[in-house]
């Protein structure tokens, strides 16, 4: 298999933003709102991924899309941007003798983000919490739907992908969707599907 990188396009200023130590202290104080909670522990079902370097204590977000999506990046990134210090990246790879694009950018390493570490990650690796149920709102199935689902027209379903939960995890995520929206949601090899009429419209308009 050839792979190949290509140099980094910037998407606008993506010069890293040095803080002075009072700029640190105001961004290490900062708080998630509910709103955006409610969005990142959609996220986190999704694409989104938490991450703790080896030199600092606190967690930071990577948010990646293909270029494809965009549109929808940037407005994760409308979102997020008080937590950033740059612009998001776009980066391209020859695989297979194509070229794909992708887009990314990061948060900074703060406070506020390690609850959502602590709830997703042991050890490095995503896992689903227990408590997911009563963490998850219609507003954050929305996002996690937009992250990392598709509408199959001819079918009339939406399937998320879970290829990275184990089947214990899905199990559990099938329950919550059919507990609390009886979306007749069930689990097909390693994915998740349930009917939608209407398709993937209802979220697309909760989020804007």
């Amino acid at each position: 298999m050839s792979l190949l990188s290509a140099p980094l396009v910037p998407s606008g200023d993506n010069k890293p933003c040095h803080l002075n130590k009072q700029q640190k202290s105001d961004k290490k104080a900062l708080l998630v709102t509910q709103e955006l909670k409610e969005i990142l522990i959609g996220l986190l079902l999704g694409d989104l991924y938490a991450q703790k370097q080896k030199a600092s204590i606190n967690a930071r977000l990577q948010f990646k899309q293909s270029t494809i999506h965009k549109d929808y990046l940037l407005h994760l990134h409308d979102l997020f941007k008080e937590y950033c210090g740059s612009n998001p990246k776009t980066s391209f790879i020859s695989l297979k003798e194509k070229i794909h694009g992708s887009m990314r950018f990061y948060t900074y390493s703060l406070p506020c983000f390690n609850e959502f570490y602590n709830l997703f990650y042991f050890e490095g690796k995503k896992f689903i919490p227990t408590n997911i149920g009563s963490l998850l709102t219609l507003l954050g199935l929305a996002y996690w739907i937009c992250d990392d689902g598709s509408f199959y027209k001819s079918t009339k379903t939406v399937v998320l992908c879970t290829e990275s939960f184990i089947m214990e995890e899905v199990e559990l995520l099938i329950s919550v969707l059919n507990d609390k929206w009886d979306l007749d949601s069930y689990k097909k090899k390693h994915q998740m599907v349930f009917s939608s009429s209407t398709g993937c419209g209802w979220a697309k308009n909760l989020i804007n």
